[in-house]
């Protein structure tokens, strides 16, 4: 039973079946992380540009506004343009890529959920995979954001408080930003989700490694595999099936491209019996093996 399931892979998911890639130069410092990290992308061009094209997956939230120029950002595979203004937010675990950085300034945040008060962590959904990555405020909006940007980088450079004081100042002016960001409406607006999906869709989000089959789902929701199809279909656009599997597919993806783990090893992690059924599974839904994404993915680095 899926329930089962749940209790006994909860570790497997949690923590996890990932482990955070090598993240580029200077966020990849020794040590303990600092609970929140800012600094320009200039600050970043400057410090690492022979590591920005390799794709990375961190498992902190990375929010990054543009001043002015274009940056192209990808996350989870998919390419993202932004323009001054507009905010993009990636979550942990999501694949990140750097596109070039030479027409670009601007600013980047990051931080880990257990940082933000657990009312604000709730309150924008903090570690929602499917929410919008690119957020598009309207005009009224940019001031309110850069000024709240501005405090907070200048709390987080200058060192005039106790540590402990300082610690709260900094999650105060951070909740304030990721409050503002989240309140921001989506690059591409899509129907309200349903109470059905909803619940659907979380619970792909924790079992997808335990099993793909659609009535394990619907047995463990008490939903016929019918009527999860109807909400998926009128939500995501696919069958419900076809969403379980997409998202296996961005796991396998997520690890290929940030890890050297065998293929057959993910695709034992991802719950398949034997490399020869992951790779069919993977060749039949992206067009390529698990080893050809990998070196695709490994020369797009290389340009």
């Amino acid at each position: 039973m899926l329930l089962m399931l749940v209790n006994t892979r909860q570790d497997d998911m949690t923590g996890r079946l990932f482990e955070p890639a090598a993240e580029p130069a200077p966020f990849a410092g020794r040590g303990p992380a600092p609970s929140v990290e800012i600094l320009t992308l200039s600050r970043l061009r400057a410090s690492a540009a022979s590591e920005l094209a390799r794709p990375f997956r961190p498992d902190r939230h990375c929010l990054v506004t543009l001043t002015s120029g274009a940056l192209r950002h990808s996350v989870d595979f998919k390419e993202h343009h932004m323009g001054p203004g507009q905010w993009l937010w990636a979550r942990p675990g999501q694949v990140q890529r750097w596109g070039a950085l030479d027409r670009a300034e601007g600013t980047v945040v990051r931080f880990a959920t257990g940082f933000l008060d657990p009312d604000t962590a709730i309150g924008v959904c903090a570690d929602d995979p499917h929410a919008p990555v690119l957020r598009v405020p309207a005009s009224e909006d940019h001031a309110l954001l850069r000024a709240a940007t501005t405090q907070l980088q200048w709390e987080h450079s200058a060192d005039r408080l106790a540590a402990e004081t300082r610690q709260q100042v900094l999650r105060h002016l951070l909740a304030v930003l990721v409050l503002r960001v989240a309140g921001l409406p989506g690059a591409v607006a899509g129907p309200e989700p349903s109470e059905v999906y909803l619940a659907f869709r979380d619970a792909v989000e924790r079992d997808f490694a335990n099993t793909r089959r659609l009535a394990d789902y619907a047995a463990a929701l008490a939903y016929s595999p019918r009527t999860l199809s109807r909400a998926t279909l009128a939500t995501a656009g696919i069958p419900a099936k076809e969403f379980i599997d997409k998202r296996v597919v961005l796991e396998a993806k997520r690890m290929l491209a940030c890890s050297a783990m065998p293929a057959a090893r993910i695709g034992q992690r991802l719950g398949f019996s034997s490399a020869t059924n992951f790779n069919k599974f993977f060749a039949q839904r992206t067009g390529m093996t698990p080893i050809a994404f990998r070196s695709e993915a490994a020369a797009l680095s290389a340009d």
